[in-house]
């Protein structure tokens, strides 16, 4: 069952079954028929629909925000940037991909060569509820330039904003929703011509297997355990600061969000005191309030595993200097947690923790912190505080992660690609590069 419920008072704000296999295959026959019509459409009928769309949802953007707030639990005023920078994405691709996807010719010794950008067919998606609309759009937007056809499959958590997010979509542009149960996504796979999926590493090993079976290009993102490394010369302040950002924002429960904030023994103590003066200044509530900066998390499961990895932290040699424990009261909140001294036995220390919790580690020097930041399953993103930005970007290159980012938090940026290495998955979504994922790259010779 796709259930939302509001996340404060548990009430059922919308719910609907699932799409039976017979149900899916009779959308995906439609859609399919759309997507050939759709292709055959100039780059810029297709962005120009897009541009219609990102206008619809605009005008929306206030009334899906606080949907988003309300079933997924982040403040309001994280769910708001997360609409408007939805839009900007469409915006910025109808921009740029009729340049991107011209046809390129290439001089050779035939009387034309080209290299031509063609759509794969039906993308599938397999998406999250931490950021239903974004996520979404992250992967469709640029799939739809190129002509493919796209049905996501929403997490069933937020079929609310989901279904009011394809109902902007309209019946222009082949996006819709896969209402499917879990156990129909492998037939899925085997039915369509390419897998996008967000979500957790155990499940992406699954799904890509399935797909690699079938040889269909996929493209994965599997979240990440960043890494904030503090050098002895960082601006201290600063990076407490954004430290904290960083690690709390959406309570937690982002990918790219700093998660191990790895320090350098000479400036351990002062660093962690400015942090948590910065822990302290959060505001925990009603996501709808704007005074509150730390909200509830999602699902009680997911509390219950964050709770259970502090704990297990604090039996393997771990000190709680805040937080570490479930407050009463509805909602699933969880206290703003600082881990000192988290080590290699602590699950906190290799697995990624989708909550407000920061594991503090600490090094011996910076050459330590690169092989501390290294020494993790995930490798999506990183960031290195220094006032040497030289010494910095030498370090940066040692980080195996799809990402560094230099006396700054972890992002994301429309013009940058954005992925990961090792368990965080492959591809790139996002900039220029995002837009190529879902093409076939095709060479054309003529005589």
């Amino acid at each position: 069952m796709f259930r939302s419920i509001h996340i404060l008072t548990g009430a059922t704000l919308y719910e609907r079954p699932p799409q039976s296999p017979a149900e899916f295959q009779t959308a995906l026959s439609a859609l399919r028929q759309r997507q050939r019509h759709f292709a055959a459409q100039p780059v810029t009928a297709r962005t120009a629909l897009l541009s219609a769309f990102a206008q619809r949802l605009d005008a929306e953007r206030g009334r899906l925000a606080r949907m988003v707030s309300e079933e997924v639990g982040r403040c309001l005023t994280e769910c708001r940037a997360e609409l408007d920078k939805s839009v900007e994405l469409i915006r910025y691709y109808t921009r740029l991909a009729p340049e991107l996807l011209a046809h390129k010719t290439i001089a050779t010794q035939a009387s034309l060569s080209q290299v031509r950008f063609e759509p794969l067919g039906v993308v599938l998606a397999v998406m999250p509820w931490n950021y239903p609309v974004w996520q979404v759009l992250r992967f469709a937007v640029p799939a739809l330039c190129t002509g493919n056809a796209c049905a996501v499959k929403p997490a069933p958590s937020v079929a609310r904003i989901s279904n009011a997010l394809f109902e902007l979509v309209g019946g222009d542009i082949p996006l819709i929703p896969a209402w499917l149960e879990h156990a129909d996504i492998p037939q899925a796979i085997a039915d369509t011509d390419a897998l996008a999926f967000t979500g957790s590493a155990d499940i992406g090993r699954i799904l890509a297997a399935e797909a690699g079976g079938r040889l269909k290009k996929t493209v994965l993102e599997l979240g990440g355990s960043n890494a904030f490394i503090v050098l002895p010369d960082a601006d201290l302040r600063q990076a407490a600061k954004d430290a904290c950002y960083s690690r709390f924002r959406d309570a937690g429960q982002s990918c790219n969000a700093a998660k191990r904030i790895i320090v350098t023994e000479a400036v351990a103590e002062p660093f962690i005191r400015l942090f948590l003066d910065e822990c302290a200044k959060l505001q925990t509530g009603d996501p709808l309030d704007a005074q509150t900066t730390l909200a509830s998390l999602h699902r009680a499961d997911l509390r219950e595993r964050v709770h259970a990895q502090v704990l297990d932290a604090a039996e393997n040699g771990a000190q709680i200097l805040c937080g570490g424990e479930i407050p009463a009261g509805q909602g699933w909140f969880y206290p703003a947690t600082v881990l000192d001294k988290v080590n290699p036995a602590c699950r906190a220390y290799r697995e990624e923790v989708f909550g407000p919790v920061a594991a503090i580690l600490r090094a011996r020097d910076a050459e330590h912190a690169v092989e501390l930041a290294n020494d993790n399953p995930y490798g999506l993103g990183a960031s290195i505080y220094s006032a040497d930005e030289a010494a910095a970007w030498r370090y940066a290159e040692k980080l195996h992660t799809g990402a560094v980012y230099i006396n700054r938090h972890t992002s994301s940026d429309l013009r940058l690609p954005f992925g990961g290495v090792k368990a965080s998955g492959y591809g790139r979504e996002l900039s220029e590069f995002g837009l190529y994922e879902f093409v076939n790259i095709k060479t054309y010779w003529q005589k």
